[in-house]
């Protein structure tokens, strides 16, 4: 398999890059952000579960009632 960052031959100890190097390239791109899971805007989210905690209000996760 071919390294991911520069397309030489993956070792086995930096699986699947080929060297510590690389692996820390690539760990340097997904801690500034450059990697991104598609998904909802976090701003979307954060207004619809405002909305939904006004909904149930005081019940938190569990609906059911709690013992006394």
């Amino acid at each position: 398999m071919a390294c991911p960052i520069c397309n030489k031959p993956g070792m086995e100890a930096y699986r699947p890059f080929c060297s510590k190097r690389c692996a820390d390239i690539d760990l340097g791109r997904w801690l500034r952000g450059d990697y991104v899971i598609p998904g909802v805007p976090q701003d979307d989210l954060s207004s619809d579960m405002s909305e939904e905690g006004e909904k149930n209000s005081g019940e938190g996760l569990d609906s059911r009632r709690k013992r006394p």
